[in-house]
């Protein structure tokens, strides 16, 4: 994969061109590499999310993704797709519903919502849902549209 080749293909949408009610979405489906990278780049190694044995005594009975590696798939969404490249992320909110396990596959939505002219800021709704379309994160994202 050449990311720099690939971050050159991002398609440019102008502010203008961007309207409420636009959607985009990413489909992904989690692996445990996924899950060993983001704990190696993080240093997140919360054994929940890497030793099955102890996974096994939690709520969840086997391991989980990082909640935070499946809300970063909000960033790729905003920065490849909606509202795509010169796009500056401001602010994310979010809230974890449901845990995300390995081998389930994401569908990462985002919405705009609101634009401010003024400023050129985009609000979009951002959720994540799972395989069963069940909402695994509910949240919400400003970013600054550069043109």
């Amino acid at each position: 994969m050449n990311l720099f080749k690939e971050a050159e293909q991002v398609p440019e949408l102008r502010y203008d061109g961007i309207h409420v009610g636009d959607q985009a979405s990413l489909v992904k489906t989690i692996t445990d590499e996924d899950i060993q990278t983001f704990a190696q780049l993080t240093g997140d190694v919360n054994p929940v999310h890497l030793l099955d044995a102890f996974a096994q005594t939690t709520m969840f009975k086997e391991r989980i993704a990082h909640g935070m590696l499946i809300a970063s798939y909000i960033s790729t969404i905003l920065g490849t797709k909606l509202p795509g490249k010169n796009t500056i992320y401001l602010s994310q909110n979010v809230a974890f519903k449901a845990p995300v396990k390995i081998g389930d596959t994401i569908r990462v939505v985002a919405e705009v919502i609101q634009k401010r002219d003024d400023k050129k800021i985009i609000t979009l709704q951002t959720n994540v849902y799972n395989q069963f379309d069940k909402l695994v994160v509910e949240g919400s994202a400003a970013v600054l549209k550069l043109e």
